[in-house]
């Protein structure tokens, strides 16, 4: 009984086996006729620049023609003995889309920088010499216009509503390579990266190289949910971290590029960062959750509104904020002049602050609102293991830091260094409390029970906030 038993349930195995395996290929995404259907409106972006300087040496060395370097010191040398400069026109090679059937283009901004001519390539080799409508380098996104009319088109979707996991498609010009297609999953949304704070990227395992920049991103509709901008790479080729700006991003910004020439953001005027577990203790807080104000910049949005720095922002405009890279997104798409709730945990409690959203200024203006905003009496506190002194009025005026502060001179091992607390930092808070001088220090930090604190350091003209344990006395 038990040798037919098994000879059945072995049968009925082998049916399911051969019934998945059809069914599990079927599941397999077909992206043929997407291709088909709108790879016509995606295009191949060359541009030509300045012409650059680059000096080459005369004198070629005896080196045989088949020599793998007899090509490469070619460039470089010639018969006579003597020095000479090249003039080489600057050129670079990207993708981009068609937004319009008369002739709107997308790319990166990045793709055209300091270009002086753009051509612009479809799949039936027409070429045209676009016209730069406008570029947001914040954004990394320009819009081009050619001459033409009955253009093919993509279709623009929502990356609102894309999913992590979700199918994702590239079409672009990798190494020069026209039209060429790489698929993959949505790896995460809301990606915040160095020096790219206003965007939250779209990651994506799409293998994207150099070329394919400014191209298309795909769902299964067909619809273009992103725009590639860049890949993390440690060779400068693909390793499964590709970066794609979302779409609804790129359609504000081309709004506005369109109708005004330039992109206008909202600001609030705050440097933040990240509340970390040791530092949401050192708040009372039950978890780390919002963005920690590190500054206030003055004549700001936020110094109107009278938000203090320690304040941590959980909630905009009835938007939660998770973590300190939610908060610039939001308050960039937020209308310059609106008015806007913004919930904050101050010392412990809720407070809702109402702030007059202003424009965000240039990124020179604000790096000089940041710089301008910021008797050698010494004393050591060994509770904390360091040394600090006042601070002179060369150093303020060095620091921009006009009143309160004290400097720290030396860091033993101890609390202070556990913290991160370096030599020339400046103290300029504890635990809430603004800092005046080191007498002032000195008592501050006599009164300390043994909990986790906040304290707020400048460190290279930069305000930054470290969570310091306080040991018992």
């Amino acid at each position: 009984m038990k040798h037919y038993l098994s000879r059945y349930i072995l049968g009925v195995g082998l049916i399911i086996g051969l019934l998945s395996a059809p069914l599990s290929a079927q599941q397999l995404p077909d992206f043929t006729k997407l291709v088909e259907k709108y790879s016509p409106a995606v295009v191949n972006i060359s541009t030509i620049g300045k012409t650059t300087k680059s000096k080459t040496f005369r004198n070629l060395p005896e080196i045989p023609e088949d020599s793998p370097f007899h090509d490469f010191f070619r460039h470089f040398f010639d018969e006579n003995n003597e020095s000479l400069e090249d003039e080489r026109p600057s050129t670079s090679l990207g993708s981009g889309f068609i937004i319009s059937s008369d002739g709107y283009v997308v790319t990166n901004a990045h793709v055209i920088d300091k270009a002086e001519k753009i051509i612009v390539r479809l799949t039936d080799r027409r070429e045209f010499v676009a016209d730069k409508i406008g570029e947001d380098e914040r954004s990394d996104i320009a819009l081009l216009k050619v001459d033409a009319t009955d253009l093919p088109t993509v279709k623009l979707g929502s990356s609102s509503v894309l999913k992590v996991g979700e199918w994702v498609l590239a079409i672009g010009s990798p190494f020069g390579f026209d039209h060429s297609v790489t698929a993959g999953i949505v790896s995460a949304k809301g990606r915040s990266l160095p020096d790219d704070t206003y965007v939250p990227f779209i990651q994506t395992d799409v293998a994207i190289n150099p070329g394919n920049s400014g191209g298309p991103l795909f769902n299964l509709d067909g619809e273009v949910v992103g725009v590639n901008s860049l890949i993390y790479s440690r060779t400068g080729g693909f390793m499964g971290l590709s970066f794609a700006i979302p779409v609804d991003v790129m359609k504000n910004v081309v709004d506005q590029l369109k109708t005004g020439g330039k992109v206008s953001r909202g600001w609030l005027g705050v440097l933040i960062q990240d509340v970390t577990h040791e530092l949401a203790e050192s708040f009372g807080m039950e978890k780390p959750q919002g963005a920690l104000v590190a500054k206030v910049l003055p004549d700001s949005p936020a110094a109107d509104a009278k938000f203090k720095v320690g304040d941590i922002i959980i909630n905009f405009d009835g938007i939660e904020v998770e973590r300190s890279a939610d908060l610039p997104p939001i308050v960039g798409k937020t209308p310059v002049n609106s008015s806007i709730e913004t919930v904050v945990i101050r010392q412990g409690k809720r407070v809702t602050l109402n702030v007059t959203i202003g424009e965000l200024p240039s990124e020179d203006e604000v790096k000089l609102a940041v710089t301008e905003d910021r008797g050698q009496a010494a004393t050591t506190s060994t509770r904390l293991g360091l040394s600090v002194s006042d601070l002179d009025d060369e150093k303020r005026n060095t620091l921009g830091i006009f009143e309160g502060g004290v400097l720290v001179r030396h860091v033993k091992f101890g609390v202070a260094r556990n913290a991160g607390i370096r030599k020339n930092d400046i103290i300029m808070m504890i635990d809430n409390i603004n800092i005046k001088n080191v007498a002032h220090f000195k008592k501050i930090v006599s009164q300390l029970s043994a909990t986790t604190v906040p304290v707020l350091i400048h460190r290279a003209g930069s305000p930054l906030f470290l969570a310091l344990k306080i040991p018992a006395k």
